[in-house]
């Protein structure tokens, strides 16, 4: 049996609320990473250097069938600091992907990243999902760590994938968590941040 795409959804826990992204969103965003060349490095659109810009690429995903995009929104200010998205992983039954995935450079190294996988793993698990794919370039080290901190594993990596902004080409490295894998690495997690 093959899983379809999560609809759009409200998820939240003590850290963050993942809320259907919209154009009413633009302009937190634009302020949490707009402009900022880091933030963009790895995702496969140039920075966006104007609201403008940036709402484009949120209207891209917005309409794609192919994606469910989420906005990150801090619980504390209620600003929103970043989007993630859940995507579609052709000819692969029951497997969604999360990814599309930027914070703004002041959330780093915080408990917005793992707060966010928290909420989206254990939704799609909830929703009949038998694996979760995440894929990063396989130049950037930061996102491959922080993807193995929350559990993910090494599943091989897809040589000239795609090409990035500046027509260079990208090896894409893929990880993986299994249903039954989830469990142990939620609690881990979860004692972690101290959440319930």
């Amino acid at each position: 049996m093959t899983a379809k795409l999560p609809a759009p959804v409200v998820l939240e826990n003590d850290v963050v609320r993942l809320e259907p992204l919209t154009m009413g969103h633009i302009p937190d965003l634009f302020a949490a990473g707009g402009g900022d060349d880091d933030v963009w490095r790895w995702l496969p659109i140039d920075t966006p250097r104007s609201e403008e810009e940036l709402g484009k690429a949120a209207l891209g995903l917005i309409e794609d069938d192919r994606h469910v995009p989420l906005a990150v929104v801090r619980k504390g200010d209620g600003r929103a600091v970043g989007w993630t998205t859940y995507g579609d992983v052709p000819g692969f039954d029951a497997s969604v992907e999360i990814g599309w995935t930027w914070y703004g450079r002041e959330v780093w190294r915080t408990a917005v990243n793992t707060s966010c996988k928290l909420l989206l793993i254990d939704h799609a698990f909830t929703l009949g999902h038998n694996r979760v794919l995440l894929k990063t370039d396989h130049l950037n080290l930061r996102s491959q760590e922080a993807i193995r901190r929350i559990g993910g594993v090494h599943e091989g990596t897809l040589r000239r994938h795609r090409k990035r902004p500046d027509g260079t080409w990208r090896d894409t490295v893929c990880f993986g968590i299994l249903e039954e894998e989830w469990p142990q690495h939620r609690d881990r997690l979860r004692a972690r941040l101290h959440l319930s």
